[in-house]
Formats: C-alpha cells, structure tokens, sequence
C-alpha cells in the first residue's frame, strides 16, 4: 500500500512494514486484533479518542467474533493519538491500562522514535491480550488487515 507524502515524513515504509510485522506477531499469541490507522490530523469539532472510536467502527473492529480488538490511532501533524479497545479487552483491562499504553507511545514519540513508539505499543498489547485471549487451536486470526491504514 503507498501511503501520503505526509505519513511518510514521519514513517518511512520500512517503518510501516515493522509495525504491520508487529501486528502479525500479536495474531501468533492472542486471538484478538490490532490495527493501526493515521491521519494527518484531527478533524475539527472531536478530539482524538472521539475520532478514533469513530474509526473504530467505520473500520469494523466492533465485528471480530470475540469483541477484543484493539486500534492505535495518531494524528501525525497535531500529534495526538489514542488507543481504543473493544468491550471485551476494554471490560478485563479498564481505562487505566489505555492511558498506560498512551504514555508509552508519548514518551518515545517525545524521544523522536514514532517507529518505536507504534511497534512497543503494539508489542505490549500482544502480551496482554494473549493472556486473556491466548490463541487457541482452529482459531484462524487475522480477521482484519495488518497494514497500517491512513486517510
């Protein structure tokens, strides 16, 4: 997938290719999904959990079969993001651990490492969501992509 000039002032597409590697990997562990999405900025009248939830949705991350899908969303220019889990997750982890998970991702974004900032967050939802939702056998994953998505 090519993606805007403006993603790729921040990520370079091997950039893109580790973070979608990365949510690959969460898929071996945990029967739950990730997805990343960016845009370049927030639209006006929201904020960035609001649109990120919007997103939620209009990318179909209410519809896994087990409710536990996960979306990390930056708005690249405004440098704003928030991580958005479904009830399932959201129900054993509460809000404490999304805000966790944000901090993570500002503190490397701050040390200028936005790859390192998506693919650690990335890599520590994989650990929690596999110990609630471990993989089990037959489970075919990969319900939605794994490629980093931008509008």
């Amino acid at each position: 997938m090519a993606h805007p000039a403006w993603v790729r002032k921040v990520f370079t597409e091997r950039d893109l290719d580790d973070i979608a590697a990365a949510v690959g990997r969460v898929e071996t562990t945990a029967a739950a999904e990730v997805r990343v999405h960016l845009e370049q900025r927030v639209p006006r009248a929201t904020n960035a959990l609001t649109r990120a939830q919007t997103l939620f949705r209009r990318l179909g991350m209410e519809r896994t079969r087990r409710r536990n899908g996960v979306l990390i969303y930056l708005a690249l220019d405004d440098h704003k993001l928030a991580v958005v889990g479904d009830v399932a997750i959201h129900d054993r982890v509460g809000l404490a651990y999304w805000e966790r998970v944000r901090d993570l991702m500002v503190s490397r974004l701050r040390a200028s490492a936005p790859r390192d900032a998506v693919v650690d967050a990335v890599e520590e939802l994989g650990r929690v969501l596999a110990e609630y939702f471990p993989r089990v056998p037959g489970d075919a994953g990969g319900e939605l992509s794994n490629e980093v998505s931008a509008e």
